[in-house]
C-alpha cells in the first residue's frame, strides 16, 4: 500500500507474545475460580504430589491466551498492514477454520475431563475427532525425503491415518508429564520457543504465529502453576498445548519434507516422549494396562532420588533445554554432523532414563514378608506408599553423603 510504513518483522511477534501472555495472566485467577465452583479440584491422594486441593481448570487461561494472541493478529493484518501469516504454502493447503474448530473439539474435551472425568475412550475419542477434523483441513504429513538418496518416500493414502496417529500422541505426551508443578507449562514454553525459530526460519509465518502465541500463554500461566502452584492447567490445558505443539511441527512441513524437519519436532519434545515410552514399556512389563497409572514417571523417580519439586522441574527444564539446543544445531549443520548430534542427545537422554530406572515396573515387584511372593501393589495401596516413602528417604541420603 502506497505511503505506509513497514512494519519490522519482530513487532507483529512480539505483540502477539505479549498478549497471550498478558492474556493467560489475566485469566488464570478467574479459572481457578470457575473450577472452584463446578468443583474441577485435584484432591491428595496416594498418586498425587500435591498435598493440599488445587483446581484444575487452568488450561481455560491458556486457551484465553491464545485467542487473544489471534484477535491481536486479525487486527494488525486489517488495521497495521501487518504480514498476512494465515497463508499456506503452496505444497500444504490448510484451511485454517478448520484448525480452529479442531483447537476447540480438543479444548472442550479436555474442560470436560477436568470436570467430570471422562473414561479413557471417551477421551481418546475426543481427541481423534480433533485430529481428524485438523487433517481433513489439509493438516497432513506428506512425502518425505529419503535420507539416503533416490526417490522421495510417499505416504500415499497412509498419510492420513498417521498424521492422526501423530497428532494424538503429540496430544498425550504433554499430558503424561504434567506430574509437578510447573512441570508442563515450562517444557511447552521452551518447547514452542525453540519451534517458533525453526519456523521463522522456514518460512512459515503460521506457525511462527501459532508457537509464539503458546509460548506466551504458557509462560503467563506459569507464572500461577510454578511452585507452589495455586492452579493445574488440567487436560483443558494439557490437550490443548500438547495438541497446538503438534499442529506448529505439523505447519513447518511442507508437502515435500526433509527427514530432519520430521526429528527435530520429536528431538524437542524429546523429554515427555521418553516419559511416554518408557511409561508403556514398564506397565507391559508389570502385566498391567498401559492407561493403569503408576509413580515411576520421571519425576517420580527424580523426588524419589532425594529432589525437591523445584528442583526436579529445573531439572527437566534444563534436560529440555538442551535438547532444544541441540535440535537448532540439528537444523544448520550438514548431514553427518546432524546424525552425530542426534546420536548424542539420544544416547545421552536413554542414559539418563536408564539411571533414573525409568522401563523398570513399579507395580509388580513388591515383597510380602506374609506369604513370601511378589504382589502387584496398586499407587492406592499402604504398602506402595510406604515403598515410595522409603525411596525418597534413600535418596536424600545418598544425596547428603554426596554433598549434593
Amino acid at each position: 500500500m502506497e505511503g505506509s510504513k513497514v512494519v519490522p518483522s519482530w513487532i507483529p511477534y512480539l505483540c502477539l507474545f505479549c498478549a497471550a501472555l498478558l492474556a493467560s495472566l489475566a485469566t488464570t485467577p478467574l479459572a481457578r475460580h470457575i473450577a472452584v465452583r463446578v468443583g474441577a479440584v485435584d484432591y491428595p491422594s496416594a498418586r498425587r504430589i500435591n498435598k493440599k486441593p488445587i483446581p484444575r481448570m487452568g488450561g481455560i487461561a491458556i486457551f484465553c491466551g491464545i485467542v487473544a494472541a489471534f484477535v491481536v493478529q486479525y487486527v494488525g493484518t486489517t488495521f497495521f498492514h501487518w504480514p498476512v501469516v494465515l497463508v499456506p504454502s503452496p505444497l500444504l493447503e490448510v484451511n485454517y477454520w478448520m484448525l480452529v474448530l479442531s483447537f476447540l473439539v480438543i479444548f472442550v474435551t479436555g474442560l470436560l475431563d477436568d470436570r467430570y472425568s471422562l473414561t479413557p475412550l471417551q477421551k481418546l475419542g475426543g481427541q481423534v475427532l480433533a485430529a481428524i477434523i485438523a487433517v481433513a483441513g489439509g493438516l497432513v504429513i506428506g512425502n518425505i525425503s529419503n535420507p539416503f538418496g533416490g526417490a522421495h518416500i510417499s505416504l500415499g493414502w497412509l498419510a492420513y491415518p498417521v498424521t492422526v496417529v501423530y497428532l494424538v500422541a503429540y496430544t498425550n505426551i504433554i499430558n503424561l508429564i504434567d506430574g509437578l508443578d510447573g512441570l508442563a507449562a515450562g517444557i511447552s514454553t521452551l518447547a514452542s520457543l525453540t519451534m517458533f525459530v525453526l519456523s521463522v526460519q522456514a518460512g512459515r509465518l503460521d506457525a511462527a504465529a501459532l508457537s509464539i502465541a503458546v509460548a506466551g500463554s504458557s509462560l503467563g500461566f506459569l507464572r500461577y502453576n510454578f511452585h507452589p502452584a495455586s492452579v493445574f492447567m488440567g487436560d483443558s490445558g494439557a490437550l490443548t498445548l500438547g495438541f497446538a505443539l503438534g499442529a506448529v511441527s505439523l505447519l513447518s512441513v511442507t508437502r515435500f519434507a526433509g527427514l530432519t524437519t520430521i526429528i527435530v519436532p520429536l528431538v524437542i519434545a524429546a523429554v515427555p516422549i521418553i516419559d511416554t515410552f518408557s511409561a508403556i514399556v514398564r506397565r507391559l512389563r508389570g502385566h498391567t494396562g498401559i492407561s493403569h497409572a503408576d509413580r515411576g514417571h520421571i519425576h517420580h523417580r527424580l523426588l524419589a532420588e532425594g529432589f525437591d519439586q523445584r528442583q526436579a522441574v529445573l531439572l527437566m527444564y534444563a534436560w529440555t533445554a538442551l535438547l532444544c539446543v541441540g535440535s537448532l544445531v540439528m537444523t544448520q549443520v550438514d548431514t553427518v554432523p546432524r546424525i552425530v548430534i542426534f546420536a548424542l542427545l539420544l544416547v545421552v537422554s536413554f542414559a539418563f532414563a536408564y539411571h533414573l530406572r525409568l522401563f523398570e515396573p513399579v507395580l509388580l515387584h513388591h515383597y510380602d514378608p506374609k506369604t513370601g511372593e511378589d504382589e502387584l501393589v496398586s499407587p492406592s495401596d499402604e504398602a506402595f506408599e510406604e515403598e515410595a516413602e522409603r525411596m525418597h528417604e534413600r535418596g536424600l541420603s545418598r544425596r547428603r553423603r554426596s554433598g549434593r
